[in-house]
């Protein structure tokens, strides 16, 4: 029996010529991956464990994003002691006020991902490398502890579903509203330690952008890993910020597949996620009467150029509803200058909005954002789980930036047909 992309990848780094899903394999790592949250759990782990060297210092990441610039005196904390283990194992890729970004969008910027890649990372949406064809995945803080003086870690080989994409994409959609439909039709638990892999005509139609997005959000299915092959669309992303070897994987034709779901752009309209589950994806058409107070634009998931392009096409010569914030959040210092120079801020800024460093903000119920009792946010981040952006009796709405931005000027969840009349 064949292997799909993921177990070729695996049965690599694990030096094996074939495996199966279910076999627990060993396989080094080519990047382990933290932030200021997780990377402290690693660093006393370690120390506990009493290592005292890195397997590589130039494969370990550390990315200050989540409560930077520090909010408080124990985010201070924290990132205070990232900034001494990285200083003391000469970390050579650690990312800090000035230099960072959100995590998983400033990795595939910086080219520190490439196609064929075993990754792993303290934080689950480290799925995201999957777009570049990586093999990549979260992990709990100990077990990258241990992966950060060793450098390799355990896998159970997951079994995979594959996602066969035909058609053509609909005004305003994008990958963002691909994948909330698929969580809507597979539910949260439908991938559980599953491979998402991508297939199909219509992935000439996905940006890398989309697939970004897309694999960010493979595990809200309950996902191991989301993964795409490699084409065109993929070398021009790596061309110029990749400047080492890698192999690209590709399924073979009789590779075992638990199911196959079918996706046709065709049929897919810009979607929204209503509370409080990723999987409760509905047209966004149907949200006329839901009134909001707030919209979030930004976050691992929609934070790219091309996400701010979208929410600026929308929000040009219009403004924000009364009564409504709006919070844009570049995902990377690059992006955060990109847009400026594209003249986006002024656009953001004359429609009512703030624009906020790069951090992840009030996607975890950080900070720059955080909802009151009884507040709605629609908002481009990942989860809109009880609770997860403030208060436990507010609401999140999962949209496209796109939709988030129609929303604050509707005032209500809208279309973004609704405002471009």
């Amino acid at each position: 029996m064949g292997m799909t992309m993921t177990q070729k990848i695996l049965a690599k780094h694990a030096g094996l010529d074939e495996i199966h899903a279910g076999q627990l394999i060993q396989a080094k790592l080519d990047l382990t991956l933290a932030n200021d949250i997780t990377a402290p759990v690693a660093i006393n782990e370690f120390e506990a464990a009493g290592f005292d060297s890195v397997f590589d210092k130039s494969k370990i990441v550390f990315v200050m994003d989540h409560f930077v610039p520090n909010k408080d005196i124990k985010s201070a904390t924290q990132s205070k002691q990232c900034r001494n283990f990285a200083k003391k194992f000469k970390l050579e890729n650690f990312f800090d006020v000035g230099t960072m970004g959100i995590e998983h969008a400033l990795l595939p910027e910086k080219g520190l991902v490439a196609p064929g890649e075993c990754i792993i990372g303290a934080d689950s949406h480290t799925c995201t490398y999957g777009a570049v064809n990586a093999f990549s995945t979260g992990v709990g803080s100990t077990d990258l502890g241990a992966a950060m003086a060793v450098g390799y870690t355990w896998f159970k080989v997951p079994s995979a579903i594959k996602i066969n994409v035909t058609g053509k994409k609909r005004p305003y959609v994008s990958g963002k509203d691909l994948i909330l439909y698929l969580i809507g039709k597979i539910g949260v638990d439908g991938a559980l330690y599953k491979s998402l892999e991508f297939s199909g005509e219509g992935l000439k139609e996905l940006t890398m952008a989309d697939r970004l997005t897309i694999s960010n959000m493979a595990i809200e299915a309950g996902g191991k890993n989301g993964i795409f092959p490699v084409d065109e669309i993929t070398k021009e992303f790596l061309n110029g910020r990749v400047n080492r070897e890698w192999t690209a994987y590709y399924p073979d034709d009789d590779a075992e597949y638990e199911s196959v779901v079918n996706l046709n752009l065709d049929e897919i309209d810009c979607t929204v996620s209503w509370p409080h589950l990723p999987e409760n994806a509905k047209p966004a058409r149907e949200g006329h009467d839901i009134k909001i107070d707030q919209i979030v634009i930004g976050s691992c998931t929609n934070g790219k150029i091309e996400d701010l392009k979208a929410a600026a096409e929308i929000f040009k010569g219009r403004h924000l509803a009364e009564g409504v914030r709006g919070i844009i959040i570049p995902a990377t210092p690059y992006i955060y200058h990109e847009a400026m120079k594209l003249g986006y801020f002024d656009i953001f800024l004359d429609a009512g909005c703030v624009i906020s460093t790069p951090t992840c903000g009030p996607c975890l119920g950080g900070y720059m954002g955080i909802l009151a009792a009884g507040e709605r946010c629609v908002s481009t981040t990942n989860r809109n789980f009880v609770g997860r952006m403030g208060h436990v009796d507010s609401e999140v709405y999962l949209a496209s930036p796109a939709v988030a931005a129609a929303s604050g000027i509707a005032g209500h969840i809208a279309h973004p047909e609704e405002v471009m009349k």
